[in-house]
């Protein structure tokens, strides 16, 4: 028996849960390959040779239902070497925004629909690919990952998803040493992504901006009868699940800015139609606190700067509700009146979810006048000492009520320690309104919002030097570490330090 083999009989057994199906057995259900032209195009995957897992997600593959026994078979599938069992991969077509500016043509340049199946759940879950080789949307490109971006992507969507945030997860991570062309030679990579959809915003802006306006509804029946199904068939269905997936982008972009995620690539194109974390590129968590932090190499001019990502947001959602008024009314003005209505309903739940989040975060039970003010304070501090996001929040929850003694922990973060402890005194006061709390409660409370650990860049970056050099343990290190990133881990307290100085300044661009 082999390790994979023993890692999923294992998880098996503490769940409890008995996994019998192979990948062959697995129920499928094609719904987005049954709309066809001109949704997307049949693709087969370009091979990869000798390909070997770097790492394999044995947890989600227990959620998928997946026995993953035929190892090697796997690894080809898993590889773009092989089909999945009756199914024909494909890549769908979509345009975008990017940076602002109208791209007509993008689509899965380099991603292929794998499969669809069936969870054991009832829950649909579409597998894709994305390094797998060439589409006719690649534009001239390879089709190719790397496995820099690859490790980055694979361990990001994972970490995410243990923090309670929204997102599209990986199933596996393959490599190959054929060379991949960017700036430098580097080994190829195939993810397997996993999400209920990949469908986008920019799904629905490429059938608008072409006038196609009769091929917008089909798309989104799709995505409402899988997804929405409470919505199903209702005359009323458009705007009812525009306006949720507008609230559902509302309140995931609350969760990046109360937890300092910074996505780099807030494309229209890279917006989930289900209101998930889309398309892992050049992300950063901030280390130290800066309003206008830009994680994106290649982002010059700070659009997609942490403190912008709430307000373009919303921009996206804007045109996502021009791209579907076609399916709001036949009548142009009442589109537009329904559209207005449904594009003001980002800015409520927007408010709404993130005062209430970063109220969590205070071990506050509830949002008073004069809340939102403490919190501006305490970022301000942050922001004046260039203090660490994650730590500084995890200190927290040591402040105790019961006396007035200095904040020990978090206060070591701080530069301004002056402005700091009169804070610390007016936060106290505010503790103290709570009713039927105390601290050791409030505390475990702080705790279970306020991560201690998280993917920090210069984390990823040893395990993809490690991983460049044939050794991916830091990779399995991290994915153990990170899978509960809100537990105290004594034997790896190293992960939850703060860069060392020399790899405070690593730099991420689009270049994957």
């Amino acid at each position: 028996m082999n390790d994979l083999e023993s890692a999923l009989l294992s998880l098996s057994a503490e769940s409890g849960r008995e996994i019998v199906q192979s990948y062959v057995d697995l129920p499928l259900v094609p719904h987005y390959a049954q709309l066809g032209a001109p949704y997307h195009v049949p693709v087969d995957p370009t091979p990869l040779p000798e390909p070997q897992f770097v790492h394999f997600n044995a947890g989600l593959a227990a959620e998928l239902g997946l026995d993953a026994s035929a190892t090697a078979e796997l690894t080809d599938i898993l590889a773009g070497n092989e089909p999945w069992p009756n199914y024909a991969p494909l890549a769908s077509v979509y345009a975008g925004h990017q940076f602002g500016r109208w791209n007509p043509q993008l689509g899965d340049g380099r991603a292929l629909m794998i499969a669809e199946i069936q969870r054991p759940d009832g829950e649909r879950a579409e597998l894709q690919l994305k390094g797998a080789g060439p589409t006719p949307f690649s534009r001239g490109a390879d089709g190719r990952a790397v496995l820099r971006s690859s490790i980055r992507e694979y361990l990001c969507s994972e970490a995410m998803h243990a923090l309670g945030v929204p997102t599209t997860r990986c199933l596996s991570l393959v490599t190959s040493a054929q060379p991949v062309f960017r700036e430098t030679v580097e080994p190829a990579a195939v993810v397997c992504r996993v999400a209920p959809s990949f469908v986008r915003f920019g799904h629905f802006e490429w059938f608008y901006s072409r006038g196609l306006y009769a091929q917008l509804a089909p798309l989104a029946d799709h995505v409402i009868d899988a997804h929405f199904p409470h919505l199903s068939g209702q005359p009323d269905r458009y705007a009812a699940w525009l306006g949720e997936v507008i609230e559902r982008t509302a309140r995931l972009i609350a969760q990046w800015q109360t937890l300092g995620f910074c996505h780099g690539v807030m494309n229209t194109d890279n917006f989930s139609a289900l209101g998930l974390t889309l398309d892992y590129g050049p992300f950063g968590f901030m280390d130290a606190f800066r309003q206008h932090h830009v994680c994106n190499q290649s982002d010059s001019a700070g659009r997609y700067a942490y403190g912008a990502q709430p307000e373009v947001g919303q921009w996206n959602c804007s045109r996502l509700l021009l791209a579907t008024r076609p399916l709001l009314s036949e009548d142009q003005e009442e589109a537009g009146v329904l559209a207005t209505e449904l594009y003001g309903r980002y800015s409520d739940a927007y408010s709404v979810a993130v005062m209430q989040r970063w109220a969590d975060k205070f071990g506050l039970r509830e949002v008073l006048p004069g809340d939102a003010d403490l919190v501006i304070r305490f970022l301000t501090l942050l922001q004046s000492g260039k203090s660490d996001f994650t730590r500084s929040f995890r200190h927290l929850a040591r402040i105790r009520t019961d006396n007035d003694g200095p904040a020990t922990g978090v206060r070591e973060e701080m530069a301004d320690l002056e402005a700091f402890d009169a804070w610390v005194v007016d936060y106290r006061a505010r503790l103290r309104i709570e009713q039927n709390t105390d601290d050791a409660e409030r505390a475990e409370r702080m705790n279970r919002v306020n991560p201690k650990y998280i993917l920090r860049n210069h984390l990823a970056q040893i395990a993809i030097t490690q991983a460049e050099e044939g050794d991916y343990s830091e990779v399995a290190r991290l994915m153990t570490v990170l899978a509960r990133p809100y537990d105290e881990q004594p034997e790896f307290e190293a992960y939850a330090n703060e860069p060392p100085p020399d790899l405070r300044r690593i730099e991420v661009s689009c270049s994957s």
